[in-house]
């Protein structure tokens, strides 16, 4: 029984590093565009030059 007052507050620990990890990832962006990094690598759209600088 005393084991469970070691693993509730690591469990509920984890739980709130894994939320805070995912609140951080959402407010950079990490989830903006999740199929655009995959269709990049297959487009030969800017393959022989690099790409044009946007103003």
């Amino acid at each position: 029984m005393e084991i469970l007052a070691i693993l509730i507050p690591v469990s509920l620990g984890l739980g709130g590093a894994g939320l805070g990890a995912f609140l951080w990832a959402l407010r950079n962006r990490q989830f903006e565009d999740p199929k655009g990094g995959g269709e990049r690598v297959l487009s030969d759209q800017w393959d022989d030059k690099p790409r044009p600088e946007r103003d």
